[in-house]
């Protein structure tokens, strides 16, 4: 038969493995979509897969991983797109829009080592691979003495590099490893008031055509309601810091009862300085919550403050 609904998505496992949690999620709330062949998972490579190496900041930030996928919407070659939020820049091109959060995974960040149990352990020069500006200014912000290189590729790669010695520590996001199946090869888990996550780490989001009736119909049965109001909450801090992946941003909505709380900071890209803030007050309030954020932390900051200190 033919697919019903094309799902688009990059190739690494970390994201077929949310792909699949999304056509599962769609079968389970459509009676129409569980016959064999009813949802095509396509499978596309974007700019952020074919760079290898070197630090994605520096090849354009965020945008990379989304921006072939989001072409095949705009054409028709597919009707709906899963990303990882974290990698979704804020404005989306015209005719676009994220209609679906899926519940939230942990988002907090994972410590892989090769013998220490936490950072603080790590020997004084240790090296800790990552291309993530924001781990890589806040290990620095608290270990000013550990040395920082760039390690790229999905999270086996990763895994593999440090197995074979390349670094003595490494930190993935604990969500991807819970959806590999790979949990167990966390050190640590660190806590957001040690490493603060990226933006909507941990979140999937499902983009569809604004104007396809049918897509946003079925991406409705599936969303959930808390995991968008806090992605709406750390993406409008985000919006308000001009943020990408050039910029060491971090932020976690949590919601309690009728409460949403956000943390949020901005570091110097070398690590030596951090500025943080918090939020809290009614869920409705989330969007407005990130934007004051905001406001408060570009304020502190000034105009320089994301300016290369390297």
């Amino acid at each position: 038969m033919a697919a019903v609904v094309k799902i688009g998505t990059r190739g690494s496992p970390l994201a077929l493995a949310q792909a699949h949690e999304t056509r599962d999620r769609l079968a389970a709330a459509h009676d129409h979509l569980t016959a064999d062949g009813a949802i095509e998972i396509v499978v596309m490579r974007t700019t952020g897969d074919r760079i290898q190496s070197g630090p994605l900041s520096e090849a354009g930030g965020k945008g990379l991983f989304t921006k072939e996928i989001e072409d095949a919407l705009l054409d028709g070659s597919i009707d709906i797109a899963v990303h990882s939020m974290k990698d979704v820049p804020t404005e989306l091109p015209d005719g676009l829009i994220i209609e679906c959060i899926l519940p939230r995974e942990d988002p907090r960040d994972a410590l892989l080592t090769t013998g220490a149990a936490s950072l603080a352990e790590l020997p004084t020069g240790a090296v800790v691979g990552t291309a993530s500006l924001r781990r890589k200014a806040i290990i620095l912000n608290r270990r000013p003495d550990l040395k920082i290189i760039t390690f790229r590729g999905n999270v086996d790669t990763r895994i593999r590099k440090l197995a074979d010695g390349k670094a003595d520590a490494t930190l993935l996001g604990y969500a991807g490893l819970r959806r590999l199946g790979r949990a167990e090869q966390a050190t640590a888990i660190l806590a957001p008031e040690e490493m603060l996550p990226a933006v909507c780490q941990g979140a999937i989001g499902i983009e569809c055509r604004v104007d396809d009736d049918n897509a946003r119909a079925m991406l409705a049965a599936i969303h959930h309601a808390p995991s968008g109001l806090r992605a709406n909450a750390e993406r409008a801090l985000l919006s308000g810091l001009d943020g990408s992946c050039r910029t060491p941003i971090a932020a976690l909505a949590e919601i309690e009862g009728d409460t949403l709380s956000l943390r949020a900071l901005i570091a110097r890209t070398d690590g030596s300085e951090m500025l943080e803030t918090a939020r809290s007050g009614p869920v409705a309030d989330g969007i407005a919550l990130g934007m004051d954020a905001a406001d408060e932390l570009k304020g502190r900051g000034g105009s320089d403050f994301f300016d290369a200190t390297e």
